[in-house]
């Protein structure tokens, strides 16, 4: 049985929306550079498919169209509403190429970074066995 496709959108926007509201406060798995660095990646990977997901988002549209099959409410004009879609569709994919590309320098400058133990008793041990 085949699943709808934008079923696995929606799965995936839950997933955004969990993660803002977990990671509202440092916790104890959200305190250090390194989980950053994980939700970092984690980010940059789901953005990275955000272009080919805008492209493919709209295929039923223009497989409807290509096949003279699309109607607008009130008589509207299909062709005019499809220009419209594509360009829109065009400008959110670049958009979506410069969000990645944002997301990766992010990546990129939270990778080096560590968190410094000095005099942080319960570090202290970790400290004396170098």
């Amino acid at each position: 049985m085949s699943q709808n496709p934008a079923r696995h959108l929606s799965q995936a926007a839950e997933g955004i929306r969990t993660f803002n509201h977990t990671s509202g406060a440092v916790g104890d798995d959200w305190t250090y550079p390194g989980h950053a660095y994980d939700a970092v990646g984690n980010l940059s990977y789901l953005v990275g498919m955000l272009e080919q997901a805008v492209g493919q988002s709209v295929r039923p549209v223009m497989y409807t169209y290509e096949h003279g099959r699309v109607r607008i409410d009130n008589g509207g004009d299909a062709d005019a509403k499809v220009a419209e879609l594509v360009a829109a569709r065009r400008d959110a994919e670049a958009a979506a190429a410069a969000l990645t590309a944002a997301v990766q320098r992010m990546h990129n400058a939270v990778s080096p970074m560590g968190l410094d133990t000095t005099g942080i008793p319960e570090f202290e041990d970790d400290e004396d066995d170098e």
